[in-house]
């Protein structure tokens, strides 16, 4: 007479976030009706109860460690983030030529002024942005990690368009110091005091944060008043002697190029839920994976990106909306028909994932949206984290079936019944068990700000947005 020995999983070892990993490992995927047939001699007797000890539940799997030397990680965080050390590099360069090669003359101050405030401008230009991204993801992955890592802060590039911008603005400070002590004819010095006053207002508005609080004013005011600024430019130029009146052209045709491919457009809207739109277009353009687009119910008041999502093999493209203040709150109230569309399709921040051999994308709410173009297109291996609150009813069906078709394994956190996770130890514990080289981060600042620093404070590279714009 035989006996069967009856292999029985059990988690009633594990708390829910080993849980949520264990259940993902194939050594843990046992059949219930697995048996084995042996001798009753051979029998074993029945185990006595125990706790079990899993092989992937070691301290470096599943338990955040503690984070790297205070040395290590002093590059890490936001205050000496790659971004600050742009502009610290271009106001270095500017104190560099003040100290040892300052230009005497009205026309060399002129000159630069000029000159930060083209690379200012340029370095925000549609097609600069992907120039940049292009070049930077050239890197093959058998490159070493810790240099595809650094080229992967390229989105950071909006540090070189502050600090040419402020030094172009000191430098302004000294050009009209000059103009006003050399009793230059009152029309030069009528547009030189104006300039002074745009270029403060702009700058005011322009701190951090008071263009947080008043975003609205601030498009309003740098939009105009750079145009303003623009064409005090050229009055001053020719009012001086007309140099350099090329380099004032490229940059006014880099301002003005966005607005000549202004145009209306019908959009299709879809609301699964009060808190979310799922914005349809198909206009003649289908931009790449990853990219943004910029719309508007009113052109000359502000205007919103969000992350263009292609389907593969199909024309057009959608945007995932999600209700996050008035203007968004309308769109998706009043349903419109047609919205405002400029300039191009641009690289956004997780373009950089084709440096990576695996990524981890970690996302919240209507984050998902700037990381669904990747996760459709599979150019890289990726493990989705995605906590908000009931995937299903707030963003409908379709959407989450579609990840889930290409993304099995990701994990979907219901917020609304189990709670806000750790997000840090969340993107850990992915990153450790799909052995990711980096994570990339799709929340809200606060949110953002922890995932990166968590992850790179401990030796793990990741990225997210800065909200420079």
């Amino acid at each position: 007479m035989n006996r069967a020995l009856r292999l029985v999983p059990t988690t009633d070892y594990l708390d829910d976030n080993a849980t949520e990993v264990m259940d993902k490992l194939p050594w843990y995927a046992l059949d219930d009706d697995l048996e084995i047939d042996l001798p009753e001699r051979l029998a074993p007797p029945p185990p006595a109860p125990r706790r079990l000890k899993p092989v992937a539940a070691e301290p470096t799997a599943l338990t955040l460690p503690p984070p790297l030397a205070w040395h290590r990680r002093m590059w890490k965080g936001t205050t000496l983030m790659h971004f600050r050390r742009l502009a610290a590099l271009a106001l270095i360069a500017n104190a560099m030529i003040a100290v040892f090669a300052a230009p005497a003359s009205l026309h060399g101050l002129a000159d630069l002024v000029l000159g930060n405030f083209a690379i200012a401008i340029l370095i925000r230009q549609h097609y600069v942005i992907n120039a940049l991204f292009w070049l930077a993801t050239r890197a093959p992955t058998s490159w070493p990690l810790a240099i595809r890592a650094t080229l992967a802060k390229v989105y950071h590039f909006g540090g070189i368009h502050v600090g040419c911008a402020i030094a172009a603005t000191c430098w302004y400070v000294r050009f009209a110091v000059a103009i006003f002590a050399a009793d230059a004819d009152p029309a030069v010095d009528a547009i030189v005091g104006a300039q002074l006053v745009i270029v403060f207002a702009i700058c005011a508005i322009s701190m951090p944060s008071i263009r947080a609080r008043y975003h609205n004013t601030f498009e309003v005011v740098k939009r105009f008043g750079g145009w303003a600024s623009l064409a005090l430019l050229w009055a001053q130029t020719f009012a001086l002697g007309g140099e350099h009146v090329w380099l004032l052209a490229v940059v006014t045709f880099s301002v003005a190029l966005p607005w000549l491919r202004l145009r209306k457009v019908r959009v299709d809207l879809t609301v699964p839920s009060s808190h979310v739109a799922l914005a349809r277009f198909d206009y003649g353009v289908t931009p790449f994976a990853g990219s943004s687009t910029a719309i508007s119910r009113s052109p000359l008041r502000e205007w919103h990106s969000f992350a263009n999502v292609p389907s593969p093999g199909v024309t057009g493209f959608r945007l995932t909306i999600s209700r996050a203040g008035d203007w968004t709150g309308r769109l998706i109230d009043d349903r419109p028909s047609h919205v405002w569309v400029k300039g191009i399709p641009t690289a956004g921040v997780a373009n950089i994932e084709t440096l990576f051999t695996k990524v981890v994308y970690i996302a919240t709410g209507s984050g998902i949206g700037p990381c669904l173009p990747h996760l459709l297109a599979c150019k890289v291996p990726a493990r989705l984290v995605w906590a908000t609150r009931d995937a299903r009813a707030t963003y409908g069906d379709a959407l989450v079936d579609e990840i889930l078709a290409k993304h099995p394994d990701a994990l979907i956190w219901d917020t609304h019944k189990r709670g806000k996770p750790d997000m840090v130890t969340l993107a850990y514990q992915a990153a450790v068990a799909f052995g990711a080289e980096a994570v990339i981060c799709i929340s809200n600042k606060k949110l953002t700000w922890q995932v990166v620093y968590g992850m790179e404070s401990r030796g793990i590279p990741a990225y997210g947005a800065i909200w420079d714009s």
